[in-house]
């Protein structure tokens, strides 16, 4: 019998953030930069209300919500587009511009998924060296050849927590060919109140050849919901329209992000749950021996070869008492791990269980 043969695609599957160990459901998840406060209050009103309709398609386009953003962001909203999840957004691109034989240049350490479209269409993945895990242009600007369809970064970047000044991204766009489309990633813009720095959607919203993306799944604590979206030109934007499935993003998400967007209240008090907790992060894993660095995300990223406990025993060791963190292995970070920042007692827990393992 002769059956149907899918096509052969070459390419690394995502992996995401535990939540399970040995079968056992984690009790502390910091593995997927989720948020650690969770949703604004207002935005799970708002979710249980829409639940008496479900029955109901949601609007396709999302034009509440679309609206709602471009009035929070000075935005025109037909530039605006929905998606589940910012990843979604990362697929549209790729499928719209993308062919066989194209490359795609990415920093060394980049979130996976835009290598994993990228290579789904057919191109080639470039990786541009970064220097003490931040993003180099001058190094992606060397990638560059006439077969260089699209850049992908996260300012700041994950894994890495590190972000390039406002500067700094905008040299690249002005020295990339026009040709080039840069997508700019700012899903953890909101953790950096540094003047130095700037988001994507804060300096490219006028370029034509510049796609900003931003997700719910962070800061705002709907990653379950997956809801996303980006912002360009009309040109690029009707593209990726053309494209996009309808209804893609759910009702219960359009809803709960329309009041998520509009409770600054929530959004600061996570902000300030987080930066707090970074500074304790840093200066306890400095008392460990830890490499880490000043992370402007989240999450802190933990190297240990300064130490004589190797990442996976320090894994092992977390998870086998409830707390799960990510692995850096499939990032290409050797011997580290990633922690996303959680609630105050979760951090706790985390930092007396690292203190027990180093003895300190």
């Amino acid at each position: 019998m002769r059956l149907p043969k899918p096509n052969k695609i070459i390419s690394e599957k995502y992996v995401a953030g535990l939540s399970l160990f040995k079968g056992k459901q984690s009790k502390i998840k910091l593995s997927a930069n989720e948020s650690a406060l969770g949703p604004s209050p207002k935005a799970i009103k708002e979710y249980l209300k829409v639940s008496k309709s479900f029955k109901r398609y949601p609007d396709s386009d999302g034009t509440f919500l679309r609206k709602i953003l471009s009035k929070k962001f000075k935005l025109d909203s037909d530039r605006i587009i929905l998606g589940s999840g910012s990843d979604q957004i990362f697929e549209l691109i790729c499928k719209a511009f993308l062919k066989k034989g194209d490359e795609v240049i990415v920093p060394e350490y980049s979130f996976i998924i835009y290598r994993i479209y990228s290579k789904m269409c057919g191109a080639k993945i470039i990786y541009a060296k970064e220097n003490n895990f931040t993003i180099s242009i001058e190094n992606i600007l060397k990638k560059v050849t006439s077969k260089t369809k699209i850049v992908f970064l996260a300012n700041p970047n994950n894994p890495t927590g590190t972000f390039i000044t406002k500067k700094q991204i905008t040299k690249l766009r002005k020295k990339l060919r026009s040709n080039i489309l840069l997508v700019v990633d700012d899903a953890y813009f909101e953790y950096v109140k540094l003047q130095k720095y700037s988001p994507g959607l804060n300096l490219f919203k006028n370029h034509k050849n510049v796609v900003m993306t931003r997700t719910f799944s962070k800061i705002y604590g709907l990653a379950g919901l997956r809801i996303g979206w980006g912002y360009s030109s009309k040109n690029i934007i009707n593209a990726l329209n053309k494209i996009k499935p309808p209804f893609n993003v759910g009702r219960p998400a359009l809803f709960a992000a329309s009041a998520a967007v509009r409770d600054s209240v929530w959004l600061n008090k996570e902000i300030k749950h987080v930066n707090r907790w970074n500074k304790i992060f840093f200066k306890q894993f400095e008392k460990m021996g830890i490499n880490t660095n000043k992370t402007h995300a989240n999450f802190v990223l933990l190297n240990f070869d300064k130490v004589k406990i190797n990442s996976k025993k320090v894994f092992n060791s977390l998870a086998n008492s409830g707390i799960l963190v990510r692995r850096m292995d499939p990032y290409g970070i050797k011997n580290s791990l990633r922690v996303t920042i959680g609630k105050n007692n979760e951090n706790k827990k985390f930092i007396s269980k690292m203190r027990n393992i180093f003895n300190v």
